[in-house]
């Protein structure tokens, strides 16, 4: 039997994967089948540019992109 949490002990609602909060719509968890995408049921909450989304990049912006795929952009 592997370890349990105080929220399991106490047979609350949490999850125990990390919540990824965008810039613009709903937040996702790291957690497959995740039922709790409340802010309060994670302990772990991160915004989305740490791990690298693009939905806090300027429109039109590449250089995320670019930088991460190994691509340079032509320009002509």
């Amino acid at each position: 039997m592997g370890a349990r949490c105080r929220a399991c002990d106490a047979d609350e609602a949490h999850c125990h994967g990390t919540l990824i909060v965008h810039g613009a719509g709903r937040p996702e968890c790291t957690e497959d089948g995740c039922g709790t995408p409340e802010l309060t049921m994670h302990t772990f909450v991160v915004d989305c540019d740490v791990v690298a989304c693009e939905c806090g990049q300027p429109i039109g912006s590449g250089a995320r992109f670019a930088s991460s795929t190994g691509l340079a952009s032509s320009s002509g």
